[in-house]
């Protein structure tokens, strides 16, 4: 038994409370992962500041890569290609651990399955630790699907993949065929940004895309978006009106109701609409049915993503991460003792992500 690190969060807006204690022997299924780094998504920020819910006292933390450290030999212990897992491994998993014994279980969707076990978002308990990014050391539980990456992928790329990376995944899956299709994307943080480029590399003819923040816009450019809306400056649906634009598929990662309601208005016959970034509670959007109906239009929700989406992510970023500048979109890395540090700029300067590297001098 070895002692272990992690960072409490009591509640919005509190001081992360630092604890000690001992790692306990792993069950059957599970795998001791030493972590060596982690990223500050958008739902930590988002529970920090107390727009979203969660049970506390908790270890918040989910975009997550690691190295194995043990196992429990009564596991399977392969991977989602089913390569062996090694202890000396890095590897990244699933965002949660859904058991297919249940009655409710649907492959398509496992991420709704009853009883979900999700990292970094459990109330943290005596029998339950150890379960969020905040740590030194993460237990993956049984039913948590997981990859072996290559020791040639950066950290800071690796640990984007089991949320943001196979989330954008999911909505291109969702949006179905797009080569040779005009694209329209809100939204430029890394959901969006990813997606710019999974699109571009599957084939789309034009991607639009749109959000407030210049800086983001520039980036956009960079992962081989054709236009980019400053929507201070001129509104998606004035734009596409102006050029006589149609959209064959929009994908809002934004959450913004106005941006979704101008983004579906937008396309055109048979067109497809993603909707991803809406994850807290805000204002209805206004939705034009007769628009909908005569242009056999589709719309499509999507949180979290299958177990086809996290494969995806992970080859695409195995593929693609030179072609890109995802490494640029840690804006800046804390060590593990500064959390707080790492939270408050965070919430302050609203940068695409943070890093918490383990190693970091």
């Amino acid at each position: 038994m070895k002692n272990g690190t992690f960072y409490i969060f009591n509640g919005a807006n509190s001081k992360f409370q630092k604890n000690d204690e001992p790692i306990r022997d792993l069950l059957a299924g599970e795998i001791l992962v030493g972590i060596a780094y982690a990223t500050i998504c958008g739902s930590d920020i988002h529970t920090f500041c107390g727009i979203r819910e969660e049970a506390t006292p908790s270890i918040l933390g989910h975009e997550i890569v690691g190295k194995v450290l043990s196992l429990n030999s009564e596991g399977a212990n392969l991977d989602a290609l089913g390569k062996t897992i090694s202890i000396g491994d890095r590897i990244t998993w699933t965002v949660y651990a859904s058991d297919p014994n249940t009655n409710v279980y649907n492959p398509d969707v496992p991420q709704k399955n009853q009883d979900l076990y999700k990292y970094g978002h459990r109330r943290l308990t005596d029998g339950d630790d150890f379960n969020g990014g905040l740590a030194t050391h993460i237990i993956l539980r049984p039913h948590t699907v997981v990859r072996v990456l290559p020791d040639d992928l950066p950290l800071q790329v690796a640990a984007t993949i089991n949320c943001a990376i196979a989330t954008a995944a999911g909505a291109i899956r969702l949006a179905g065929e797009s080569c040779g299709k005009r694209v329209v994307i809100s939204g430029m943080g890394l959901l969006g940004l990813t997606i710019v480029s999974m699109f571009k590399e599957a084939g789309a003819n034009e991607i639009i895309v749109s959000d407030v923040q210049p800086e983001r816009l520039k980036l956009a450019k960079a992962f081989a978006a054709d236009v980019t809306i400053n929507t201070n400056d001129v509104s998606l649906q004035e734009y596409m009106e102006s050029q006589c634009k149609t959209a064959d598929i929009y994908v809002d990662m934004s959450g913004v109701p106005e941006a979704m309601e101008q983004g579906i208005a937008a396309l055109g016959v048979n067109g497809r609409a993603v909707l991803v970034g809406a994850v807290f509670k805000q204002h209805k959007i206004s939705l034009d049915a007769e628009n909908i109906i005569r242009k056999l239009i589709t719309i499509r929700g999507l949180h979290n993503y299958n177990y086809e989406d996290f494969n995806f992510a992970v080859d695409f970023m195995v593929n693609q991460w030179k072609n890109y500048p995802f490494q640029d979109l840690i804006e800046k890395e804390f060590h593990f003792d500064e959390v707080d540090i790492a939270f408050e700029f965070a919430v302050s300067n609203k940068p695409i992500r943070v890093g918490i590297n383990q190693n970091l001098s």
